[in-house]
């Protein structure tokens, strides 16, 4: 000991290593009941992707085809019709193609794990389901294809047929860009905004150019007449 340095000094100058390697492994050993669990709502991404896009899809295009029908033909049979077509149709094609999609992704992440060997029973729990996609799609398109049915089905006159559908149509297209944006923790606002300006240019451009194809219209008769004054063969 210098004769310069007295005992309290030299506890003070001690290491404190040990006692900081201990309050490190308090800290890395924290139970975790303390820890605040979160929800990882990526994980919600599949179904909901698939249900929001179906019901969307169902709505906005059956409606557009009812509409744009109606443009040129104002039977209220007509335009039943051609949104039960619309609506099998996009069903079956909605079913189709989430089911070779969501295939497509599980063979590529089964064909990884295998490549990483961790293909066990838990992963295989959280893999995706193709089937159960295929038919959330189906169901959600059927759903929203429903609306502009309803609406249409039971009014005779055309121009009130018409509102009735694009005002149901409008409803429907709100809560459904509510209920997505609402499940998927994104702006409620900004997506049912979205959702409703994209299902109104729709059902706008299909009725317009239907209309202007239509047997009433310039477009339709300059080209009839063209096709009549064309020399016919013998």
């Amino acid at each position: 000991m210098e004769p310069n340095q007295t005992l309290p000094s030299l506890i003070k100058c001690r290491p404190t290593t040990n006692n900081n390697m201990a309050d490190e492994e308090n800290q890395d050993h924290v139970p975790q009941e303390n820890e605040p669990t979160t929800f990882d709502y990526s994980k919600r991404a599949q179904w909901l992707r698939a249900a929001v896009l179906g019901a969307n899809d169902g709505l906005v295009s059956t409606a557009s085809l009812m509409i744009g029908v109606g443009a040129v033909k104002q039977e209220v049979k007509a335009m039943i019709l051609t949104g039960f077509a619309g609506l099998v149709a996009g069903a079956c094609s909605m079913a189709i193609g989430e089911f070779v999609s969501v295939y497509s992704q599980l063979d590529i992440e089964v064909a990884q794990m295998k490549r990483e060997n961790k293909l066990d029973e838990e992963e295989e729990e959280g893999l995706p389901n193709p089937l159960q996609a295929a038919a959330a799609s189906a169901l959600a398109f059927s759903v929203g294809a429903m609306v502009p049915l309803l609406a249409a089905s039971f009014i005779r006159d055309y121009n009130v047929r018409i509102g009735v559908v694009v005002t149901a149509v409008t409803v429907a297209l709100a809560v459904f860009g509510c209920l997505g944006a609402v499940l998927g923790r994104a702006p409620v606002f900004k997506g049912s905004l979205r959702v409703l300006v994209g299902g109104w240019v729709a059902m706008a451009v299909t009725f317009g150019l239907t209309k202007l194809m239509g047997p009433q219209s310039v477009v339709y008769c300059a080209t009839t007449v063209a096709f009549k004054s064309l020399p016919q063969a013998s």
